[in-house]
């Protein structure tokens, strides 16, 4: 899960054109946070938490809302509108049962979708070099990129067991390793950087702006039913009901404490946490689900996070390299959210909620200039893949409701079948 934690920083970073020591300080917050985030997860005091080995990290969801109030008030407005938004997600632990119901599988697998599709041009432009890189789209970047791509691939065919589930980070090393053998890092940020950094809170300040809050308000709902799913999956594998008081207790203690968890994320400058799935994977290779694990990863994610000399040697990692993991990252995401809609069956209706949502959602993002007659103040909103993606599918399944006789219709439609 490392490089799922340092991933987004990295990427913010890069997009915002931060320097080498800010870079470095981000990225050792995402960790810090990390760990704070997963023994308050682990722990479950009172109605807090999820009391299961669920280790906590930054969430991908987040990463294009993020990136588009960026551009606009940097990190500070980036950890604003995840505090304004946060409630949602702690408001929604109350009623998850509502929440499932309202937000179908056709629903969360398109805003799935939607956060993968958004994401490929970023690792695209990292795996050529990097915003405003001087050798953009270089034979040497293109190499890079694609050296850990087959790598990651090269893993997951013949690996085993962790190194399966490593794939994406061994990729990394691999890249980095080329990229150093090539040139193209350069260590004097490395030695730059002190030897311990004490978390600060409030270090970027904060700010709000409300054209912003729909898509952290989308993301969070995203993340909501992300976490019930990665706990159910977690109490399963951990041997623990999924049914039943004890685990509706544990779900939405868990939930809750992804809600609050993103709030301190924020105040200790990182992005949103939730909950990761690949703590799953371990539990099933290991066997072992004691919460005692969870208290020693947060630990070790605590101790990476005051380390600044780690948080520089992954903020001088190759852009190519980061590009070609996220690239394939983004891929799988994106696929994510088609398993998720499979869910529901690929019926005519299926489809054609998938097709409006869609072509709504990723054609506004790649023809911004067709929103240019609309107020400013409501660009935002139907601008965001993420948002006008999810809020076209979820009106659809509403006002659209399953049956059977227009399924049959709509399937002539969908494929061009003539059943005459």
């Amino acid at each position: 899960m490392f490089a799922g934690i340092v991933t987004p920083p990295l990427l913010i970073a890069t997009s915002l054109g931060l320097p080498p020591h800010e870079t470095s300080f981000f990225v050792s917050m995402a960790l810090f946070a990390s760990g704070i985030s997963t023994i308050t997860q682990v722990m479950q005091v009172g109605a807090v938490g999820s009391g299961l080995l669920s280790v906590q990290g930054t969430s991908f969801v987040f990463l294009a809302p993020a990136q588009a109030a960026g551009a606009v008030g940097g990190i500070p407005l980036m950890l604003g509108m995840s505090i304004a938004a946060a409630p949602i997600e702690i408001a929604l632990s109350f009623c998850l049962g509502f929440a499932r119901r309202l937000f179908a599988p056709i629903v969360t697998g398109t805003a799935v979708m939607m956060i993968g599709f958004s994401l490929i041009h970023v690792g695209m432009t990292n795996f050529a070099g990097g915003f405003g890189a001087p050798d953009f789209g270089s034979a040497q970047n293109l190499a890079i990129g694609f050296f850990v791509i087959a790598v990651i691939v090269l893993f997951y065919r013949i690996g085993r067991g962790v190194w399966r589930v490593g794939a994406v980070t061994f990729g990394l090393i691999a890249g980095y390793a080329l990229g150093a053998a090539l040139g193209v890092v350069d260590f004097g940020p490395v030695r730059d950087a002190g030897w311990f950094l004490a978390p600060i809170p409030f270090h970027y300040g904060y700010a709000f702006d409300a054209r912003f809050l729909a898509p952290f308000c989308m993301a969070y709902l995203v993340t909501t039913l992300e976490s019930v799913g990665d706990i159910t999956a977690t109490s399963q594998v951990s041997g623990e009901p999924v049914s039943g008081p004890v685990y509706m207790k544990r779900l939405r203690g868990g939930v809750l404490a992804d809600g609050l968890n993103s709030i301190l994320a924020a105040i200790f400058n990182s992005l949103p946490n939730t909950t990761f799935a690949q703590n799953n994977g371990v539990i099933q290779l290991t066997g072992v689900a004691s919460r005692i694990v969870g208290y020693a990863t947060a630990a070790i994610l605590m101790v990476l996070g005051a380390l600044p000399k780690l948080g520089a040697l992954v903020a001088t990692m190759p852009r190519a390299a980061l590009g070609g993991a996220t690239v394939v990252l983004f891929g799988l995401v994106a696929m994510a959210g088609v398993r998720i809609v499979a869910q529901a069956g690929f019926s005519g209706r299926t489809m054609l909620i998938l097709a409006v949502a869609c072509g709504l959602g990723i054609g506004f993002e790649q023809v911004p200039g067709a929103l240019s007659g609309l107020p400013s103040a409501v660009r935002p909103f139907v601008g965001s893949p993420l948002a006008i993606g999810t809020l076209s599918a979820l009106f659809l399944n509403l006002v659209f409701p399953p049956d059977a006789a227009n399924d049959a219709e709509l399937d002539l439609v969908t494929t061009g079948e003539d059943r005459t």
